[in-house]
């Protein structure tokens, strides 16, 4: 009928990403092995706090490690020989920290799981961004990231009952899982890396990365927020404790993050679905710093909740937004190593987190901490504001022309 216009359908996200999808949810629901490092590391291996968390520090280390190398490996190699690399390394690895007993063996088996496990990373953001058009990636990362939050979960509560039978269960199931994400990978995933990446002889370096501006200033302003978003697992829990709360109180908080994002990152995910990542980003730095900010006058178990509802929402804004932009801001060519650099960001707030934390609750006090978290939320809410017609234009100049992406789509 004349003067009416139809709304397109909804398009379906590619075949290709629902194997990866599927993958990361198996991969993670097992993931058993970080979640009780700790745990089994003072209670069955008889190390101090302070020497297991330097376990844990050096998990971060290989971490940080692998994302970089991984990252060029991603561009030099190919994306699906360097996932199913790290994946396949990651699987032995995990079976040989549950079996060595020394603690030299056990550091060195933390640093080098950290760089495997860590290292799959920069390979699988850059397989989506390969597969999923521009147009469908807030959708495609905010149904990712809900993949691997419903992982985690599941993951946090059968963790326990696996460990009854024995915490080189955890060892081996954790093995096992990875082991069927790799399978099932290297079993449906064909090579994702673009043609004119395997034709391109010069590809860029470290020093291209470390020369483009916009995007060095998006992995600075992500820090920010990660230096946040690490404060959960880190002073948090301190916090409560020093308002008399018990650990499983602090448990039961924490898990509302899940369950919020669980329940909602789908639903969150469409709204998004057709609005400008660059200007989504101020929001979810604003909502993330506010809920940590308000963590200084929260004392009760209620009151907690409530912060953790409010920087679980900015969470769910800013994963899909973030990763949306760091596809948009990466060369075809470079992908692999933009990956890399972003993740790197994650890895260094892992770090510095706890240890700039720390110091600013000893020597300014617990509200200081949270006000500054707050501070630093605004500080990031306003870069990206300021920084996001230059993202955008960014954005615009790498996307690949119309002909190329409707060609990928007849190949996909």
């Amino acid at each position: 009928m004349a003067g009416i216009t139809r709304t397109p359908a909804k398009r379906r996200l590619p075949g290709q990403f629902w194997v990866l999808w599927a993958a990361t949810l198996i991969n993670r629901a097992g993931g058993f092995v970080i979640i009780f490092l700790t745990i089994y590391l003072t209670t069955r291996r008889g190390f101090s706090e302070s020497a297991a968390g330097l376990v844990i520090g050096l998990y971060g280390v290989g971490g940080a490690v692998g994302v970089t190398v991984a990252g060029h490996l991603t561009d030099r190699w190919g994306r699906r020989p360097v996932a199913l690399l790290t994946l396949g390394a990651s699987c032995v690895l995990m079976l040989v920290l549950g079996l060595v007993h020394a603690p030299a063996a056990i550091m060195a088996a933390a640093l080098l799981l950290g760089a495997a496990a860590e290292g799959a990373r920069p390979a699988l953001g850059a397989m989506i961004t390969d597969i999923v058009p521009d147009e469908d990636r807030m959708r495609a990362f905010g149904t990712y990231y809900w993949a691997i939050n419903l992982g985690f979960t599941v993951a946090a509560v059968a963790a326990g009952f696996a460990a009854r039978a024995g915490y080189f269960t955890l060892f081996a199931v954790d093995a096992a899982t990875t082991a069927a994400a790799a399978v099932l990978i290297a079993w449906r995933i064909r090579e994702t890396r673009p043609a004119v990446v395997e034709h391109t002889r010069e590809q860029g370096s470290v020093r291209t990365v470390l020369r483009d501006r916009v995007f060095l200033g998006f992995v600075a302003c992500n820090l920010l927020v990660a230096l946040m978003m690490m404060q959960h697992t880190s002073m948090l829990p301190l916090a409560m404790i020093s308002d008399g709360l018990s650990s499983e109180t602090f448990g039961l908080v924490i898990a509302v993050n899940g369950v919020l994002i669980v329940a909602g990152q789908l639903g969150v995910s469409r709204l998004l679905a057709a609005r400008r990542p660059a200007l989504v980003m101020p929001l979810s730095a604003v909502m993330i710093g506010l809920g940590f900010g308000l963590t200084a006058f929260a004392h009760t178990p209620l009151a907690y909740t409530g912060t953790v509802i409010v920087w679980t929402l900015g969470e769910m804004l800013n994963a899909p937004s973030n990763a949306a932009l760091l596809a948009g801001l990466s060369p075809v060519a470079m992908r692999g190593r933009y990956q890399g650099a972003f993740s790197l960001s994650w890895q260094v707030a892992s770090f510095l987190a706890p240890t700039v934390g720390g110091a600013v609750r000893d020597h300014a006090g617990n509200t200081a901490l949270w006000l500054g978290c707050l501070g630093a939320g605004l500080v990031a809410a306003a870069w990206s504001l300021l920084a996001a017609p230059a993202r955008d234009r960014r954005m615009a100049a790498l996307a690949p022309p119309a002909a190329e992406t409707a060609l990928t789509k007849i190949e996909l």
